[in-house]
């Protein structure tokens, strides 16, 4: 796992990128995508919010690939709820395993959690270590 600087999208194309959700579902359909790396998937690609709530209505909070080079990384249960250091761990060993089947080479990720969500790095870093070989990177914001 490689750590950088940077924003998340800026591999866009190049990297298969994950972006942070939940597993809420509204009347709609969609996945509420309101904060952090959901919010900049959502203003980059709107359709994503249907796309994804029906895979989570489908099959649950899982990892999801989606179109556009995108992956679902699930950190909370709900929508308002905070990050889940379990939830977190079992995305990382489904994320891995799904990079595995599809042949991905470049994963970028945001730290899951982090910022807005309020774990800190220190304890989240650990959670993914056993899964992030060197195809993932894991963004720092830059700024």
């Amino acid at each position: 796992m490689k750590e950088v600087e940077g924003e998340l999208f800026s591999e866009l194309g190049s990297a298969v990128i994950a972006f942070t959700t939940h597993g809420t579902v509204n009347g709609k359909g969609e996945t509420p995508m309101l904060h952090g790396s959901a919010r900049e998937a959502r203003e980059r690609f709107p359709e994503v919010a249907k796309e994804l709530g029906g895979l989570i209505r489908k099959f649950g909070n899982h990892v999801h690939p989606l179109s556009n080079g995108l992956v679902s990384f699930p950190v909370e249960h709900g929508w308002m709820e905070v990050p889940d250091p379990r939830l977190i761990e079992r995305s990382a060993r489904e994320l891995r395993l799904l990079a595995d089947e599809q042949g991905w080479d470049r994963i970028i990720v945001p730290r899951p959690g982090c910022g807005g969500g309020g774990l800190y790095w220190r304890e989240v870093k650990p959670l993914l270590s056993p899964f992030f070989d060197g195809r993932f990177t894991v963004i720092v914001k830059a700024g």
